[in-house]
């Protein structure tokens, strides 16, 4: 017998018996998991995925004398310590000079006007460079089809908000102080390769998807800002450049040429005909053009406009399944609230065609896609990451992890939908936990391989910056 086939008998086998064990206490979801975990290999290229959350807590000198103690992975799963310098909060990652072959991690520090922002790290020795100082808890990152680095802060909406910037070389631009009440840069090497983009305006920002056209969508989290006494939640944008990118032309060289010096704002509502409001958060909607201007609160004219608000959305990906199709499918995070028995979403938005997108004549349709379901499965998801090769996702958890029971957060990979009759991921399997119950996964990203996982383990309890590759996915 071949080895296919003896593997397609083994699951069949286990079908029938798991099915026999389901019947008599109709649990068919169970039985489904079982499965997902028994064919693991085939569908998320991983051995043996985890059973349960971690509930161990490690000691500060464990964590600092070996970083990959703070995770247990799947099977076959392996993790490689790329640094533990820099700040000491780390986020949201891209990979420089692209994800095909990166040797450099640009990434985020959350932490204060007095720490490192936004910094370079060597993926090969490790070494950090910290090129802006002087945001505040800076958290995206992407880098843009025309060759730069996008990044902005997580940091309330309004006059004082965060704001997004866009930073060109970043290999030759070191020690740049920015002034956040001017907007401006200075000191150091290459001050003048960074530049404040008003035209993206003021939001607590967390998730930024990039067309190849330079169409941009958005999610803000702000807490502050979320449903409160009866008001809406927190909204999706789009961004579309007055000027659309042109896919292979060469990078720019100036801030001034980027597609992100001026466009037009667009916040999603639910909707069909006159009936939107809560209650109404999936299916077909619109794109409500919003007011815009020089350095806008995003948020508050959304608002004013009455987009659609979920709960606190978080980090979102682009499907690159789809966009291989042509088609716009973006994916984010609404992570919850588990104290109140709230474990979060993943949703995702579709655009029409990328020149729909550009042109803003599709129907855009929000979907569920994945639900959260207790403090032992997955629970207020905050990151996302597509894997190509495969066109999994992954999803990282960030929460309450002492509630009710000590419960450490994991990694989620989830598969993508297939041709059943709902909408949503047909199955997910837990492929990492921590063992830090005062740590949380942020910023995963994948290289083009879909095989190294750069990911990091944010506010460990190590004290130190940790960021991770985990590699072993066939």
């Amino acid at each position: 017998m071949s080895r296919k086939l003896a593997t397609v008998g083994v699951a069949f086998a286990l079908v029938l018996g798991l099915a026999g064990g389901a019947a008599a206490g109709l649990d068919w979801g169970r039985t489904r998991d079982a499965l997902l975990r028994s064919q693991s290999p085939s569908y998320f290229g991983v051995g043996q995925p985890l059973a349960r959350s971690s509930s161990e807590q490690i000691t500060q000198g464990q964590a600092q004398a070996d970083p990959t103690a703070l995770v247990s992975l799947a099977s076959g799963l392996h993790a490689r310590v790329v640094t533990t310098k820099g700040g000491v909060q780390p986020d949201q990652i891209s990979l420089w000079p692209n994800a095909t072959h990166p040797t450099w991690l640009i990434e985020c520090n959350e932490g204060g006007t007095s720490d490192p922002g936004l910094e370079r790290i060597n993926i090969r020795t490790g070494a950090e460079a910290t090129i802006v100082t002087g945001t505040e808890s800076c958290d995206p990152t992407r880098i843009t089809p025309w060759g730069t680095i996008l990044f902005a802060e997580e940091d309330g909406s309004g006059p004082s908000g965060g704001r997004a910037y866009e930073l060109i070389d970043p290999l030759h631009t070191t020690g740049v102080t920015l002034d956040r009440t001017r907007g401006t840069f200075s000191g150091g090497t290459g001050a003048q390769n960074l530049t404040t983009l008003t035209a993206l305006g003021r939001a607590s920002f967390e998730g930024f998807g990039i067309l190849p056209t330079g169409v941009t969508y958005i999610d803000p989290d702000d807490p502050d800002f979320g449903p409160q006494n009866g008001r809406a939640g927190n909204p999706y944008f789009k961004f579309i450049p007055s000027t659309l990118w042109t896919p292979g032309d060469p990078p720019i060289t100036n801030p001034s040429q980027s597609p992100y010096v001026s466009g037009t704002y667009y916040g999603f509502q639910a909707e069909s005909g006159s009936s939107f409001g809560q209650g109404r958060e999936f299916g077909d909607g619109q794109w409500l053009r919003l007011p815009g201007g020089n350095d806008p609160d995003i948020e508050q004219q959304g608002r004013d406009a009455g987009v659609t608000g979920y709960y606190r959305p978080e980090d979102m990906d682009i499907d690159g399944t789809a966009l291989a199709q042509g088609r716009v499918r973006v994916c984010g995070a609404d992570t919850g609230d588990e104290e109140a028995h709230l474990f979060g979403q993943v949703i995702c938005i579709t655009d029409g065609s990328i020149s729909q997108a550009g042109n803003n004549t599709a129907t855009p349709q929000a979907e569920p896609f994945v639900f959260g379901g207790t403090s032992q499965g997955i629970n207020m998801p905050d990151n996302v990451a597509f894997q190509p090769g495969r066109g999994n996702w992954v999803l990282h958890e960030d929460a309450e992890t002492t509630f009710e029971f000590p419960h450490n957060n994991d990694l989620w990979d989830c598969l993508p939908d297939g041709g059943d009759q709902d909408l949503l991921s047909d199955g997910c399997v837990r492929v990492g936990t921590l063992n830090d119950l005062t740590a949380e996964w942020t910023g995963g990203i994948f290289d083009a391989s879909g095989r190294h996982f750069y990911v990091s383990v944010q506010h460990n309890i190590s004290g130190a910056a940790t960021v991770l590759d985990i590699t072993g996915w066939q």
